[in-house]
């Protein structure tokens, strides 16, 4: 079974306990994104189909909530806190650095090798610990652009290591 297959298989599991259910919609669609880290084409078609609805409301319910992602995200999430105490003690080069170190572009938020996935939050509510960021939910505090890249560089080499 390939990944695909496995990964709708499991998304129409988690339909199935809910009931299958339409008032369920954004239930579900946290337990898979939870799962999976965001929600595929092919997983929004699934509820469609299984919730008896349109893809296109299924579509705009994942697009109305922010928390919501439709694009694969990396292993890691890194989170850059843009609240005010974070931007005032200087965020934004933080970001910036960790975007150019893990060569973004554009609207693109996740890095070639799927190992991060660089985002803003608007208050990680640690504004004493500012600048701050978290990496898979754990805070990192009095950031700077280079402490930042340092910590994405150890976490790969303990992947490579790993991996080795």
């Amino acid at each position: 079974m390939d990944a695909k297959t496995a990964m709708l298989d499991r998304a129409g599991e988690i339909i199935d306990s809910y009931g299958s259910k339409r008032e369920n919609i954004i239930a579900i669609m946290q337990d898979i994104q939870a799962e999976y880290k965001y929600l595929s084409k092919d997983v929004l078609s699934l509820i469609a189909d299984k919730l008896g609805i349109g893809v296109a409301k299924v579509y705009s319910v994942a697009t109305f909530y922010e928390n919501f992602s439709l694009e694969a995200k990396g292993k890691y999430i890194v989170k850059v806190c843009n609240g005010t105490a974070c931007h005032v003690r200087k965020s934004q080069p933080i970001y910036d650095g960790l975007r150019e170190y893990l060569n973004l572009s554009g609207k693109q938020k996740t890095s070639e090798d799927q190992m991060f996935t660089l985002e803003t939050v608007a208050c990680l509510g640690a504004c004493s610990l500012a600048p701050a960021m978290t990496i898979n939910d754990e805070v990192h505090a009095k950031m700077t652009p280079d402490t930042a890249i340092a910590l994405l560089e150890n976490i790969r080499k303990k992947e490579a290591a790993q991996n080795a």
